[in-house]
């Protein structure tokens, strides 16, 4: 243990420990810009590039509060005139070279070098040299990269990096050219970046924000010879109420529905109703390979990780499974089942999918899923933060509204369908299905208390029909890459393995409300989940009875020649172009 003085307080804290955590075990207040600790998921950024947590030691020295280690006897002042100039004179050198269009900034009112200069009332720039510009790089479907606003904290770079080991974004140059981007300044479009959207959601600034397609959707609402039909993914309701005010995690599904009507939304429907029909899909898949010998089989929901393993994992295509993800499911169903039941052509129907993820937006344009090459099964993609922005445009006062349901036949879902939003949620609804197959009696203990939780990498083992079923389940891509170099090695090791690119699951989506780095924020999102499952009074996908109508009336049976047409897909092996 180290003991110190910070404003001539005394503190003891670990060997190792900061100043920063120092302070904050004092409840000091620094000013951090670059810096950020996630805890749980073993993110922190260290890099110290910003100079903004800057404090003097009592040689008179200025050090970087975020990476300079506590010594023992050592004395430090956060409040000294030194101190606050030196601090100032930082953001206002950020500012320098900063867009100074913030008010129609994607960032605008969550952005921490904005929130750092009204913190120190800064209100002119005393530095006004050149500033360079630099394109602007929206190739993709799902991320806008805008180096002109981008402050070199290097969170993103390390996310890209270490945490999600993707490798797309790294800092190039030297000086004053120096700029984050991609190797040899490629369209992040042409690389391998996954779009999982992680550098968005620890961006401090508006350098890396997703791709909206909110003009597109009201475009689309306005027009009286489309049908518009909403979906809305499992993790956005325990989310949304974040950007009201409202506390993380609190379930807000019969205030969003109503919202959705009221932007105008012909039908509004759930995703969690497809995450059933997914299950169904996967679990009969699961049982055609547990007879065959034939596991490990992979969760195939993610976008990202779909694209993750496509890019790094090729030789090893043949494990996955072949359903589509929930929504891209949802979109093939609308647009034949329900566009049939409501007697409309489906060129005439709009599919939009309100999504944690901003992979999704990539994922929504890849031509194999679309019904023909002409239509598409999902035609747009937002994000719980731009649903947020679309509910603010109407002024509507979202905590009171009324409480209203999803629309059937596409809205009822069963609790299995709900868990798909965390980590772990998969697996546990596909065994719960899985088992009724096998055995043709019911799981009775539907929760795996093993498969809960912020952890990167969990395990369990399942009795079925006197079969030891072990499951293996990975949020965040660098998770991702362990457990598969294991199954490389090892390809009996498990024998469903569960894969999602964002840590904690959909929950932590690239599309959610910001958490600036307080990690409960996400957990109080996973309860959430767990509650919205909790109380449904069907936990399984296979009492979900628009599910087995689905099956009746169009589909047959899992696993049928229709089912694998318009539920499931194929791989594409991709260059590792880092």
């Amino acid at each position: 243990m180290i003991t110190l003085k910070i404003n001539d307080r005394e503190v003891t804290v670990p060997s190792g420990s900061t100043i920063l955590e120092a302070a904050r075990k004092l409840d000091l207040d620094i000013p951090t810009l670059c810096h950020l600790d996630l805890g749980e998921l073993q993110f922190v950024n260290k890099d110290a590039n910003c100079r903004v947590c800057l404090v003097e030691n009592q040689w008179g020295q200025l050090v970087p509060a975020c990476n300079t280690l506590v010594k023992d006897g050592m004395e430090l002042r956060t409040d000294t005139m030194k101190v606050i100039s030196a601090r100032r004179t930082n953001i206002e050198l950020l500012l320098s070279d900063h867009p100074k269009d913030c008010l129609v900034c994607a960032a605008n009112g969550d952005c921490e070098l904005q929130k750092l200069s009204m913190d120190f009332s800064i209100r002119e720039i005393p530095f006004q040299g050149e500033m360079y510009e630099r394109e602007i790089d929206d190739s993709s479907h799902s991320i806008i990269r805008d180096p002109n606003k981008c402050v070199l904290c290097k969170r993103c770079t390390t996310m890209c990096n270490e945490i999600q080991t993707v490798g797309t974004l790294m800092d190039i140059d030297r000086g004053f050219e120096t700029v984050i981007s991609t190797q040899y300044n490629e369209p992040m479009q042409d690389t391998n970046c996954t779009f999982c959207g992680q550098c968005i959601a620890v961006c401090p600034t508006g350098a890396l924000v997703e791709k909206s397609y909110r003009d597109e959707v009201y475009r689309d609402l306005k027009d009286p010879e489309k049908t518009v039909v909403v979906q809305v993914a499992p993790a956005v309701r325990v989310a949304l109420g974040e950007l009201f005010g409202l506390p993380a995690g609190e379930v807000v599904t019969g205030q969003m529905v109503t919202a959705l009507r009221n932007l105008g939304f012909d039908y509004v429907f759930d995703t969690n109703f497809a995450a059933d029909l997914t299950t169904m899909e996967e679990a009969n898949e699961f049982v055609e390979r547990f007879k065959a010998d034939n596991l490990p089989i992979l969760t195939s929901c993610c976008p990202s990780w779909v694209k993750f393993i496509e890019h790094n994992f090729s030789d090893m295509l043949h494990i996955p499974s072949s359903c589509k993800s929930p929504h891209e499911m949802f979109g093939s169903i609308a647009k034949t089942y329900f566009a049939e039941k409501i007697d409309i052509d489906p060129e005439d129907m709009v599919v939009v999918s309100v999504m944690p993820c901003v992979a999704k937006k990539y994922e929504s344009k890849r031509p194999e899923l679309g019904l023909t090459d002409e239509i598409s099964g999902v035609d747009w993609v937002i994000t719980t933060r731009e649903l947020g922005a679309m509910i603010k445009d109407f002024a509507m006062d979202f905590e009171n509204l009324e409480v209203s349901d999803f629309d059937n036949p596409l809205g009822e879902s069963t609790g299995a369908g709900s868990i798909f939003g965390k980590s772990g949620g998969v697996s546990e609804a596909v065994l719960r299905t899985a088992y009724n197959m096998i055995t043709g009696d019911e799981l009775e203990e539907v929760e795996f208390e093993e498969l809960s939780g912020l952890a990167g990498i969990k395990e369990a083992n399942v009795d079925v029909d006197g079969n030891e079923i072990s499951i293996v389940v990975a949020s965040g891509l660098g998770n991702a890459r362990k457990i598969l170099e294991q199954v490389r090695e090892d390809e009996n090791r498990w024998d469903i393995i569960e894969i999602m690119a964002c840590p904690g699951g959909c929950v932590d989506g690239g599309g959610q409300p910001y958490h600036h780095g307080d990690m409960s924020i996400i957990v109080e999102r996973m309860e959430g989940i767990r509650t919205v499952d909790q109380d449904k009074e069907l936990r399984k996908a296979h009492e979900n009875t628009s599910i087995q109508k689905l099956y009746n009336e169009f589909l047959g049976e899992p696993g049928s020649e229709k089912a694998h047409q318009l539920l499931h897909t194929g791989f594409e092996q991709r260059e590792k172009n880092i």
